[in-house]
């Protein structure tokens, strides 16, 4: 009984320390994930502030409605009233949405104009062209720099060295992440090549379309070193769930060596990144 209670123990405290590393998706979770990026984190801050409206809205209606049901049903109320009208009642459910409303549309505003409002210029631009059902990716550098990521197979994890389905999840992995340094504004400039597709990375609170002939723009900053998972969010065919985004946040040193390296070997350099980065058990993912 001692040993059961000790494995159990010893499991609790092994969850524990990966569950301060990971964020990935978890059965019934009603929350968002954590916030990777500052408009992330206003994005959150904004959902907490809006529940203070909607809960007691949503309250206060329901018992309105119960009230009416019962205080009004023919038995109690045999003779309706007749009353056209009460003009204090129509000044306050006016002028009562109007200001809810307000308080609601201010920080609104706020977040929307932060959101296009990129707060330096960008050190690093990426064109992400999104493909049935794969996404491939250019870092528009003095040497540019193209890949292609696609959703990793199973049978493929032993090769790849992505065996741990904690860092690497199923059908949220890919071959080749996209690499990025820690602090550094990171442009993306979002396309596709053939249907309407959807960039998106909750953590970074950043999603937008991918649309043939059109390239939209977003911008992340990523503040947290880890490796952060997103998936296209626009219906794009019968494989549009296999089509996972994946973002590895690393120090300076680690992508400026990653991307010497990738120029001439990039499977050599995901590797030697892997390496060097999964050894710290950092790893942040998120669903659509």
């Amino acid at each position: 009984m001692r040993k059961i209670f000790a494995s159990a123990v010893a499991a609790t405290a092994s969850l524990a320390s990966v569950a301060a590393y990971a964020a990935q998706p978890t059965p019934w979770q009603t929350t968002f994930q954590p916030a990777a990026t500052g408009i992330m984190e206003q994005i959150t801050w904004f959902e907490h502030y809006t529940l203070w409206f909607i809960v007691p809205i949503t309250l206060f209606v329901l018992f309105l409605l119960a009230y009416c049901i019962w205080r009004f049903r023919a038995s109690a109320n045999p003779v309706p009233s007749r009353t056209s009208h009460n003009t204090l009642i129509e000044v306050v459910w006016t002028v009562g949405p109007v200001v809810i409303l307000l308080f609601l549309a201010i920080p609104s505003f706020q977040l929307l104009t932060a959101q296009y409002s990129p707060p330096e210029e960008a050190k690093l631009t990426i064109k992400a062209t999104a493909n049935q059902w794969n996404w491939d990716y250019e870092y528009q550098n003095a040497e540019p720099l193209s890949f292609n990521s696609a959703m990793l197979a199973e049978g493929d994890r032993a090769a790849a060295g992505k065996e741990d389905k904690g860092a690497y999840p199923r059908l949220l992995a890919v071959d080749n992440e996209v690499v990025v340094s820690v602090g550094t504004l990171v442009r993306v400039l979002v396309t596709a090549s053939d249907v309407i597709h959807a960039f998106a990375m909750p953590a970074f609170g950043v999603k937008t379309d991918a649309v043939p002939g059109r390239i939209n723009e977003i911008w992340f900053k990523a503040d947290k070193e880890g490796l952060y998972y997103g998936q296209c969010s626009e219906l794009c065919g019968k494989d549009h769930a296999y089509m996972p985004i994946a973002i590895r946040v690393v120090t300076d040193a680690q992508y400026n060596t990653w991307l010497a390296a990738a120029k001439s070997d990039l499977p050599g350099a995901n590797k030697a990144l892997m390496a060097e980065t999964d050894g710290a058990a950092k790893v942040a993912a998120a669903g659509n």
